[in-house]
């Protein structure tokens, strides 16, 4: 195996079980900036309406997907109960108008809102930034992760109450 392919190897693929993978490649719109993304009403901050109708408009764009195979009913099943990669391609229309990341938290919201999963699923993400100034998009693969292992276990402990008629640690 060539050294760059051991190295994609051990580093992608340490954490996940690599049988039988399931996933969808697919297209949507550009998620707008993060400066767009919320709105401040008296003290709080919502989302924007354009933040909204982006929403919207992957819901609409993942219903399709799933009506024509592209999503299919498998894949949405065990994105639901494994864990979740997402690869998202940003095509921009220029190099550094925007961050890469300021798109990647309500695209991964508007996905797993639209497929009924919870996002804390998702424990690989790859970005990559591109230029399409002709037509901004994104290019999302979403895979099912059967098995992840995290890098390390701990254990958590509760903190200790006091005993009665004592403070910890007197006797």
């Amino acid at each position: 195996m060539p050294a760059l392919a051991r190295m994609e190897h051990l580093c992608y693929h340490s954490g996940m079980g690599t049988n039988d993978i399931l996933r969808a490649r697919f297209e949507l719109p550009l998620p707008p900036g993060i400066n767009q993304q919320y709105a401040t009403v008296g003290n709080r901050r919502v989302l924007s309406k354009e933040s909204r109708h982006y929403k919207k408009e992957v819901g609409r764009a993942i219903r399709r997907l799933r009506a024509d195979g592209t999503i299919s009913g498998v894949l949405v099943v065990a994105l639901r109960q494994g864990f979740v990669g997402l690869f998202i391609d940003f095509y921009f229309e220029t190099p550094l108008r925007r961050d890469l990341d300021g798109g990647l938290k309500i695209a991964q919201d508007a996905i797993c809102e639209a497929l009924d999963m919870n996002d804390n699923r998702v424990v690989d993400v790859h970005l990559v930034k591109r230029v399409d100034p002709l037509r901004p998009h994104i290019e999302v693969e979403l895979e099912a992760i059967q098995t992840w292992e995290f890098a390390a276990e701990y254990v958590y402990l509760p903190a200790l109450s006091p005993t009665v008629g004592g403070d910890i640690g007197e006797e």
